[in-house]
């Protein structure tokens, strides 16, 4: 029987999709491997959002061919990559937009009978209500949407996710619904721009599909995934009232990207910072306990001293818990690849103080958990003895415990903060005296 090895790299929503190819798979009587050296088939379902990444996905590719390995190329790259790889021998691509014929295209592989033509066509595919295979046993991971009406002038995933696609809610509910029967306690809604559901047809949605969620039956809480300021601004004050629900983590992710007009501008994204301020108050003002994440580019060609200064002005306002930085890399085929790139090792440096400035915040903002109880989730197995929690703002919690508690809501009290996570103990249950709260990050993120 034939057997298939499946290694996904970027976002939840390439995980959702690899998922789903994982469950047609399993649905055709096809076998899933956890080891590579006996697959017939590995599917590496690939990102591009940085260069680094895609660099290490063919490096990757690389070393399989020379194993005489069969590789299905799925995801991002292939449509924007397909004259390096059309000519190769065993590799076969297959559309972002066309993961629900991967067992097709398993079958032209073994007629030999495979066109590439057929597999990459850009096309409307509903990613919703379909078989999966999670590695999560309590989150489900559900797609709203693929592409983005965006324009950012630095942007190369628009290129291969295409012009927005809103998915229909029924299928969706139907998802979700399908997630909670099978336990899920914590549903994802991820897409490029989770606020833009809907506005392919000028409508915005994403409060009409919130509310049906949260209204639905059972136990459980919704982590809503990145939303675009510009779009935020749109329904304002509906997600504000959302958001207040017990069945919402109170957990906002912004990407800004940069704090000045002036860059905002070159980067072609539809908002100002004062439109950023004014979210980001309003949901604080509502919910002052909310987690904000954010995503700032540094080093963007044109960045002065002046506009770096901008940006990190903003970043002490706004204190987000949660700060994904990325050093400016030109894309291929982007508008912004034709401006004067910035001085790499003036982008370190500002890239080293960022990092320096977001620590402090984090490490003002977990002081007053200390000796504190709070009610969390345990969603993760980490590593040994090590549980991943979550609690209503999606703060993390690591937790050793020699009983199984994994799937349980618990009460613990935070015995030791980090910047990035809390260290907390289980209330009322007795532990082994053995077991410390002396762990590193990679032991609890394992």
């Amino acid at each position: 029987m034939l057997e298939l090895y499946f290694e996904t790299y970027g976002c939840h929503a390439n995980q959702n999709s690899s998922e789903i190819m994982k469950g047609l798979v399993k649905q055709a009587g096809l076998n899933i491997t956890q080891n590579e050296d006996f697959a017939d088939l590995i599917v590496i379902n690939s990102c591009i959002v940085k260069e680094p990444t895609q660099e290490k996905i063919r490096r990757r590719i690389q070393e399989l061919l020379k194993k005489d390995k069969e590789i299905i190329l799925a995801g991002c790259m292939p449509r924007l990559n397909q004259k390096r790889f059309l000519n190769l021998e065993n590799i076969y691509l297959l559309d972002s937009s066309q993961i629900n014929n991967i067992i097709d295209l398993i079958q032209d592989i073994q007629n030999q009978t495979y066109n590439s033509d057929k597999y990459l066509k850009q096309r409307k595919e509903i990613k919703s209500n379909l078989p999966k295979i999670s590695n999560e046993k309590f989150i489900g991971i559900n797609q709203i949407s693929e592409g983005c009406l965006g324009e950012c002038s630095y942007c190369i995933v628009k290129f291969a996710k295409g012009k927005l696609f809103s998915y229909p809610k029924e299928k969706i509910i139907e998802s979700i619904k399908n997630d909670l029967q099978a336990g899920a306690k914590e549903i994802w809604l991820t897409s490029q721009d989770n606020t833009s559901y809907g506005n392919d047809d000028g409508k915005c949605l994403l409060p009409e599909l919130l509310e049906e969620i949260i209204n639905l039956n059972g136990k459980f809480k919704v982590r809503l995934g990145m939303m675009n300021p510009d779009n935020v601004l749109k329904i304002l004050p509906e997600l504000v009232e959302l958001y207040k629900s017990e069945k919402m983590f109170k957990f906002l992710h912004l990407p800004i990207q940069s704090g000045s007009n002036e860059i905002l501008k070159s980067m072609k994204r539809k908002y100002k910072k004062e439109d950023v301020l004014k979210i980001i108050r309003k949901f604080k003002e509502q919910i002052p306990e909310i987690t904000i994440a954010t995503d700032i580019i540094i080093g963007f060609p044109g960045e002065t001293d002046e506009n770096w200064r901008e940006t990190t002005d903003l970043i002490k306002e706004i204190k987000p818990e949660i700060l994904n930085r990325s050093n400016f890399c030109v894309r291929e085929g982007t508008e912004a690849e034709k401006l004067i790139p910035l001085n790499p090792k003036i982008i370190n440096q500002r890239a080293t103080k960022l990092m320096k400035l977001h620590l402090d915040i984090c490490n003002e903002i977990q002081k007053p958990f200390l000796e504190k109880e709070i009610k969390v989730f345990v969603d993760k197995k980490g590593f040994g003895t090590t549980y991943l929690a979550r609690d209503d703002s999606y703060k993390l919690v690591a937790i050793q415990s020699n009983e199984k508690i994994l799937g349980q809501f618990l009460k613990v009290k935070i015995k030791k903060v980090l910047p990035h996570y809390l260290i907390g103990e289980l209330v009322g249950k007795r532990e082994d005296k053995n077991i410390n709260n002396n762990f590193s990050m990679g032991e609890v993120m394992k």
